[in-house]
């Protein structure tokens, strides 16, 4: 198999349609196009589906990626290993996370990024369910609790807390709750049960075994704006709750806390974009004033 063939195929898979990856390759749509209908007739097996938005892979595309990327993590390590300068990095790196830390905490940071690494093309994806690393859902996942099954490599990044708010206008019209058993009394917010995707977010129990949601939103951003309008008291994470003057904490003695691990598949160990995410996401943490726990009272 000839690599260079491999290399243009890598950046197909990663950008994920042949447009991109010829703009990324300074080649022709064309001409890749041919090159990669030659490599598939040499290696006897169809590799990519072409689709008018795009290409995916076929389980013998997704194979031949997991092997060419550690052919290429080797190379890069053997580039470091020799003190070779390194190529900028490029290509497409997506980063899984929960709406809450995509929208609100990563999406007005990733920029630096961006600008560390120009060529590099970042597709943030704040969704609330798990990724598939396997199957490239994501390259680098932000899961809530630390990963038990997997070929994954995994880092905690941080714990946050959750806490009980209410909006003034809410508090205004009803009694604040004096105690827990008081919550059975008020119109409570909670994820869509059905719809958990991780143990970790079913914390309800957790501030009143009886809690009942009146209005169920299955993603946390949402929540927390339903609670901003009036609608109830919700389950807040304080690092985006504790600083909104329109949200009053109702029963500051209750919070739950839970822990962002970052994650990525460990055929990926070792490629640059890949030690480039993780970097990055280890710095933002790092480096932000944001208090992701509430002090303990």
């Amino acid at each position: 198999m000839n690599w260079d063939d491999g290399r243009l195929f890598l950046a197909i898979a990663r950008a994920g349609q042949m447009l991109a990856a010829s703009k990324a390759l300074g080649i022709n749509q064309a001409t890749l196009s041919r090159r990669m209908a030659s490599f598939e007739k040499s290696l006897g097996v169809s590799l990519l589906i072409r689709r008018t938005n795009g290409c995916q892979l076929t389980h013998e595309g997704e194979k031949l990626l997991r092997s060419l990327e550690i052919i290429e993590a080797g190379y890069l390590q053997a580039q470091a290993d020799l003190k070779v300068d390194s190529p900028q990095i490029s290509g497409t790196l997506r980063i899984g996370t929960p709406d809450g830390f995509g929208v609100s905490f990563l999406a007005p940071r990733i920029y630096g990024l961006i600008r560390e690494h120009p060529q590099l093309n970042v597709q943030l994806v704040p969704v609330p369910r798990m990724f598939s690393l396997s199957q490239r859902e994501a390259d680098i996942a932000i899961v809530i609790g630390q990963p038990k099954t997997g070929r994954l490599i995994a880092q905690k990044l941080t714990d946050y807390s959750l806490s009980l708010y209410a909006s003034k206008e809410y508090l205004s019209e009803f009694a604040r709750p004096e105690s827990a058993a008081d919550l059975l009394d008020h119109r409570l917010i909670g994820y869509v049960a059905d719809l958990v995707y991780s143990p970790e977010l079913a914390f309800e129990n957790e501030f009143s075994s009886k809690w009942k949601s009146s209005l169920e939103i299955s993603s946390a951003t949402g929540q927390m704006e339903a609670v901003r309008a009036g609608a109830g008291i919700g389950i807040l994470h304080d690092y985006l709750a504790a600083s909104d003057t329109d949200l009053v904490p109702v029963l500051p003695a209750l919070r739950v806390t839970r822990s962002y691990w970052m994650a990525h598949h460990e055929d990926l160990h070792g490629i640059a974009r890949i030690k480039a995410g993780t970097t990055f996401l280890r710095n933002a943490i790092e480096q932000s004033s944001i208090p992701f726990e509430r002090p303990k009272l």
